[in-house]
């Protein structure tokens, strides 16, 4: 079973520093979910510019448009509307779960997606209120516990708030 750690970071340097070093430490791009107000400048996330789009992302979100390597090396990068909260540009696994909660945002939205990630319902509000208020979320799936310890070590160590294992 894998474990995931969440944080948050308050700016995108913060998010770019915690980023670079998880591939440092060698942490694959299809295993780290970013999650941006879209009023963030994310088009400077990574100095890659290769990212891929996994089809039809954007679709069930209601939004159309894709950045196009706006996050770097991180894997699918698409656009969405996030019931409650506005529109957000996404990045990695996160970008599945919430494209399929977009699409019955009647059913939950971020909260739904989130829970459905493993992140308890009380962290969820959590996450959810620091997203509105302009943090970016991070997640990471760890392949076992002390890969999941060594991530949280990055995320603290580089300046990432709200951190947790799940």
């Amino acid at each position: 079973m894998t474990t995931a750690v969440f944080g948050t970071a308050e700016s995108e340097e913060v998010a770019r520093h915690i980023v670079e070093d998880l591939k440092d430490r060698g942490i694959v791009p299809e295993n780290i979910s970013a999650l941006f107000p879209e009023k963030s400048t994310s088009q400077n996330f990574s100095e890659e510019q290769n990212t891929k789009m996994p089809e039809g992302a954007s679709t069930g979100a209601g939004v159309g448009g894709v950045l196009g390597g706006g996050l770097g090396w991180l894997v699918g990068v698409g656009t969405l509307a996030i019931p409650g909260l506005g529109p957000f540009i996404a990045a990695g696994p996160i970008l599945a779960a919430l494209s399929g909660a977009a699409a019955g945002a009647a059913v939950g939205g971020l909260t739904g997606a989130l829970i459905g990630l493993g992140i308890p319902e009380h962290e969820v509000k959590h996450y959810e209120e620091k997203l509105g208020q302009g943090s970016i979320l991070l997640s990471v799936q760890a392949a076992d516990a002390t890969e999941a310890d060594q991530i949280r070590q990055i995320f603290e160590r580089d300046g990432a708030k709200d951190v947790a294992v799940v």
